[in-house]
This record gives C-alpha cells, sequence and structure tokens, in this order.
C-alpha cells in the first residue's frame, strides 16, 4: 500500500527530452524534489499544459496534485538543482545555485520551442545555504499572478504551469502554508551560470556553456564562425534584454531584485519575489524590503541591466579572443550599444502608447532619444510626476482624450489645468501625422480619433497586478484558504486592456497611504 509520504510511481504526462541534463554535467546536482504529507492542487493553468502538449487528462485530481508538489516524478524527467553564481546588490558571490528549486526536464511544446519545467520550493538541495527549501502559499501564487499579468501584457516571462499546497508548515516571520510552484521558461540559464563557471577559469566548460546557450536560443548563430557567434550571442543577449527593460518601463513594472542570477539569456523576466507594479509615477519608487540603498528602483533599471550585462560580457572574454585587449574592446563596443537600444525600444513603444503610428517626418524610425517624440514623451512623464499622477490610468486615460474626451484624463491631476500646454504640443503632433495620412484625412478628425483612442487602448492596460489587490488575494489564500479573490483577480489580469463594471475594481490604485507604507518581501 502507497501512502502519501511515499515517492507514488511515475506517470508518462511528460515527454521529456532533457538537453539540460545530457549535455552540461559539471553545471547541476541531481536531487529528488522532497515528498510532503498532503498535496492538493491549488491552481493549475489548463492553457499552459495544452500548449505544452501535457497528457493531464487521464489522471485525476489526487495524481496531478502528486506530480506538482514533487510526490511523484514523471516517467522521463531527470531533476536536478542547477549551479550558478552571482551579484547580488552588487556583491559577488561565486556559488549560488538552486537551494529549493528543481529542473525536472524539457518539453518540446506544439509551436517546436523547447521549454524548461521546474519545481520552486521542492525541498532542500546541496546549494541551499542553510535555507530549508520550502515555499509558501503566497509568494507562489504572486508568481502565478504576476507571471500571468505580464504575459497577457506581452511581455517574455516565465509563467506558472501549475501550484500545490504541500500540507505542511513553513516558518517565516510567521507559520505559512507550504506549496510548491512548478514554473515554465524558455530556459533557466543565467548571467550566473556563466559567471560560475568562469569564476572557476574553467575555459572548456564555458565555452561548452556558450555553444548550448546558441543551440538553444541563437541557433542561426551555430554554423558562424568563432569566435564571432560568441561576439553575436553577447548582442543578441543585449538586444533581448534592452527590448525587456524597456517594456518594464512601460508598464510600471518594478522587478525588484535584478541580481545578475536573475537575468536570463532568453530575454524572460524571471523570478517574481519582490516586484511590483509602480502607481503614482516616480522613478525612485522601491518597494523590496531588502533594497535598502534603492539600486533596483523603477528608474535605476535600464542602467542595473547595462551593469549586468558587462558582467555576461567580462565571463565572455576568453572565448573573444586569446587578446584580452581585443576582447575587452569588442565586448565594450557591444555594450556600447545598450543605452541605444533601449532607448529604441522605449520610445517605439511610447509612440504606440501617445497614439503616434511612427516616427514624425526626418526621425529615424530606431531614434535614440534625441527627436522631438522623445522629447514629447519624456515631457508626458515628467508631467505625471510632477502630479504625482498613477502611472496607469496616466496613459489610459490619454486614450479618452485622443477620443475627444479630456475629462477623466485632467480629473487626476490635483490642477485638471496643469496638462493645458502639453496637451496642446501632442495634439499638434496628432495632427501633423494625420495630415500625412491620406485614410485620416479622408475619414475625418473624429473618425481618426476614435481609431486612435481604440489602438492606445489596445497598449495602455486599465488592469495591472495593483499590489493592495494581490495582497488581498495571497492573504486570503494563505489565511483562509479561500482561493475566489485569487481567481477573480487572475481573470482580470489576464484581460488587461479591457475596461467593464468587472474589472473596474482592480483598475483603481490604493489609497496613497497604502501606497507610501507598502512593501514585498522575497518570500525565501
Amino acid at each position: 500500500m502507497t501512502t502519501a509520504h511515499q515517492q507514488m510511481p511515475p506517470t508518462a504526462a511528460f515527454r521529456f527530452d532533457n538537453s539540460y541534463a545530457r549535455d552540461l554535467p559539471g553545471f547541476y546536482v541531481a536531487r529528488r524534489p522532497e515528498v510532503v504529507p498532503g498535496p492538493r492542487l491549488l491552481f493549475l493553468n489548463h492553457s499552459l499544459a495544452a500548449e505544452l502538449g501535457l497528457d493531464l487528462a487521464a489522471l485525476d485530481t489526487p495524481a496531478r496534485a502528486a506530480i506538482f508538489a514533487g510526490n511523484t516524478v514523471p516517467e522521463g524527467a531527470e531533476p536536478l538543482a542547477q549551479a550558478y553564481a552571482g551579484h547580488q546588490f552588487g556583491g559577488f558571490s561565486p556559488q549560488l545555485g538552486d537551494g529549493r528549486a528543481l529542473l525536472l526536464g524539457e518539453v518540446i511544446d506544439r509551436q517546436g520551442r523547447r521549454r524548461d519545467i521546474a519545481l520552486k520550493g521542492s525541498g532542500r538541495t546541496p546549494f541551499a545555504r542553510g535555507g530549508d527549501g520550502k515555499a509558501a502559499v503566497g509568494p507562489m501564487l504572486r508568481e502565478v499572478l504576476v507571471g500571468e499579468a505580464m504575459h497577457a501584457l506581452g511581455i517574455p516571462t516565465t509563467r506558472a504551469l501549475a501550484v500545490a499546497a504541500t500540507g505542511e508548515d513553513v516558518y517565516r516571520e510567521r507559520v505559512l502554508p507550504g506549496a510548491v510552484l512548478t514554473r515554465v521558461a524558455a530556459s533557466h540559464i543565467r548571467i550566473g551560470t556563466f559567471q560560475f563557471v568562469a569564476a572557476r577559469g574553467d575555459v572548456d566548460s564555458l565555452r561548452k556553456l556558450a555553444e548550448y546557450t546558441i543551440a538553444r536560443h541563437d541557433p542561426a548563430l551555430a554554423t558562424a564562425p568563432t569566435p564571432q557567434r560568441f561576439l553575436a550571442l553577447l548582442r543578441n543577449v543585449v538586444e533581448r534584454q534592452a527590448a525587456l527593460v524597456a517594456q518594464w518601463m512601460n508598464v510600471g513594472f518594478i522587478h525588484g531584485v535584478m541580481n545578475t542570477d536573475n537575468m536570463t539569456l532568453s530575454g524572460e523576466t524571471i523570478d517574481y519575489g519582490p516586484c511590483a507594479f509602480m502607481e503614482a509615477h516616480d522613478p525612485t519608487t522601491v518597494f523590496s524590503s531588502i533594497d535598502h540603498q534603492g539600486r533596483y528602483a523603477f528608474g535605476n533599471q535600464p542602467n542595473i541591466a547595462g551593469w549586468n550585462l558587462a558582467r555576461l560580457a567580462e565571463t565572455l572574454l576568453p572565448l573573444l579572443s586569446d587578446d584580452t585587449g581585443q576582447a575587452v574592446a569588442l565586448a565594450t563596443e557591444v555594450l556600447a550599444a545598450f543605452p541605444v537600444q533601449y532607448r529604441r525600444h522605449l520610445l517605439r513603444g511610447q509612440r504606440a502608447k501617445l497614439g503616434l503610428h511612427g516616427p514624425r517626418e526626418g526621425e529615424p524610425d530606431d531614434d535614440s532619444g534625441d527627436g522631438d517624440d522623445a522629447a514629447l514623451a519624456d515631457d508626458w512623464l515628467a508631467l505625471l510626476q510632477a502630479g504625482r499622477v498613477d502611472f496607469t490610468l496616466g496613459w489610459r486615460r490619454l486614450a479618452d482624450a485622443a477620443a475627444g474626451d479630456e475629462a477623466p484624463l485632467r480629473a487626476l491631476f490635483a490642477d485638471p489645468r496643469a496638462p493645458d500646454a502639453w496637451l496642446a504640443r501632442w495634439r499638434e503632433r496628432l495632427a501633423n501625422e494625420d495630415a500625412g495620412e491620406s485614410d485620416s484625412a479622408q475619414d475625418g478628425p473624429a473618425i481618426a480619433g476614435l481609431e486612435r483612442a481604440r489602438a492606445m487602448r489596445g497598449v495602455n492596460p486599465i488592469v495591472i497586478a495593483r499590489n493592495h489587490r494581490v495582497e488581498e488575494a495571497l492573504a486570503a489564500a494563505s489565511d483562509n484558504g479561500d482561493l475566489a479573490p485569487f481567481e477573480r483577480l487572475l481573470d482580470a489580469l489576464r484581460q488587461p486592456y479591457d475596461e467593464s463594471p468587472g474589472s473596474a475594481p482592480y483598475a483603481e490604485p490604493a489609497p496613497a497611504a497604502v501606497t507610501a507604507a507598502y512593501q514585498t518581501f522575497c518570500g525565501t
């Protein structure tokens, strides 16, 4: 007879093909998840499971809970804890690694993409550094909410496949119910993974990791000659991170812990620990309880991304040239392009948010921040900051102004006349663009305005994962076992651009006093 405390027999629900385990010995330690006493499924992402091609239909609820709590290791899985290093708040640790996470393996999804499937909170590993290896219900459900919100916003992200309660207590500042998250990622290769082998001076392993990363994320580079393909890998990672951080900045997202071990080479957002969405616009905004110096404040994120990329470049120097000086020069040239690439991606997103179809005549499409549209966007953000206007609602109500109704926008300002001068500039810019577009000219300004407003509402969300709503949902689930608030919030977050009576409670900012005292925690 099998009990809940024994490892359950394997199931063939997953079709694993585990290249990391196969190709990168020395980058991990094999480890099985700990068995938990009372697995119970709290969340299952059915659409993601279908996307991954998982065969879960034949499994009953207890069998699914056993898989996602770690009591059943699926057939073909090769669970392992990945090794990596990292700069944490600027200080280097040569060995970090998965202290409470296990990569079960990889599957090829229905679109032919290789995806990692990993457990988080599945027990202590050799990298645990004194931790218990466990996770609590609240932080794991936070990963669901914020990850699904980011996915719905079109931002590259890891995603939650499932959360299972474990039936055991986790001891943090207080006793909390335990849980295990199942996370899906393009990969878990981080800057810290490269730092791990670079710190040991193991150039052969470094080359092997770089080749693996290219095969996985940049296969078009695989036939390029060395060392050009390693430089091209760096160039592609820089571009992906420039695009990603620009998207964060355009929705007011604060990662909270941009250590190098939390920066992926795939360009996906990873680790939703002390993250949050900004409300009143202020570049100095910090919510993380452990970010005492504001290193990872909202406005610092682009600079920190550039700093982290420089740490990646340092690891790659032995692969770029045998001449250290030449390797540094090559890497420096790639890194120097990051601010321009970031600003290009940022401005492209800002133009869409402003209702502009393209650059002003004479401005290049890859404007680096020196043009009139960049100044228009910068001045809009300065206006929001001066008025302590909610970042998300400021952009959203600008769409109402494009449709001819300025009242909702003006109501966000203490002085309704504050945006007068900026709105006049903006309308002049829109009129100039419309004059150059024959369709808009034929339709007339009213129809053009409605079409523009519709497009703007498609890129300026009304619903984000507002911090007070997230905390309400997590408290209900953790303290009372009530998942209904979590489920309602998740439904709203999956439709961030839809403005309806049902979404209204999730669109309103928290009271200023609540936001002023709000802190996030890493959940470890």
